[in-house]
């Protein structure tokens, strides 16, 4: 399945799909970034794999920046988009456009920690269990239906840091199944509360 991917920073996620894109029935068409420093356009550079920078600076609004988003991966002709440490909040416009086709992965057991600082906010909130979610985007922030998650625990000596490493083993474990799903158009989104697994409602 052709799909896009959307980075800001380092993209750990984006490496984890590189390496197992034959596995998971994945065509990786381009990788598109809102940072031209981002070390993940490096590593797509090193697959051979399309990279954009789309500079925000150069657009008045989110809404324009997206369109030229919107205009560019049209011309790609995919069918998922996935998001991998994108940073920016998505404009109505582009969901909408897009709906039912792009996945998110966040570093919480949502709907706990939406947004920054997620591995801060369950340390200081002294959680016994934190972790990382696959879900589908929609117009609420971290708020579109939970297709999957995996769990960490948090020891007494867990920093920031350690937390982090720890959920990010499970998010490239995590992310890759869930793509797999959709590859295989076993995973279909049907309202903006609704999801189907193999047809049966998770």
């Amino acid at each position: 399945m052709r799909a896009v991917i959307l980075i800001s920073g380092n993209g750990s996620n984006l490496q984890s799909l590189i390496d197992n894109a034959r596995k998971i029935d994945l065509k990786i068409c381009s990788v598109i970034s809102n940072k031209e420093d981002a070390f993940g356009l490096k590593r797509a550079e090193r697959a051979s794999i399309r990279t954009h920078f789309v500079d925000p600076n150069l657009y008045e609004s989110r809404e324009g920046f997206d369109k030229q988003l919107i205009t560019m991966i049209d011309e790609l002709d995919i069918s998922l988009i996935i998001l991998a440490g994108y940073m920016r909040i998505l404009s109505s416009e582009f969901i909408n456009h897009f709906a039912g086709k792009i996945l998110n992965i966040h570093p919480s057991l949502l709907p706990k920690f939406p947004g920054l600082n997620t591995h801060r906010k369950a340390i200081d909130a002294k959680e016994k269990y934190h972790g990382a979610t696959v879900h589908f985007v929609t117009e609420e922030l971290d708020g579109g239906p939970i297709i999957s998650q995996e769990i960490v625990e948090i020891d007494f000596i867990d920093t920031e840091y350690s937390l982090s490493q720890k959920v990010l083993k499970k998010e490239h474990i995590l992310y890759p199944r869930v793509i797999h799903w959709y590859t295989q158009n076993r995973l279909k989104l049907l309202n903006t509360e609704c999801i189907t697994l193999d047809g049966k409602i998770l």
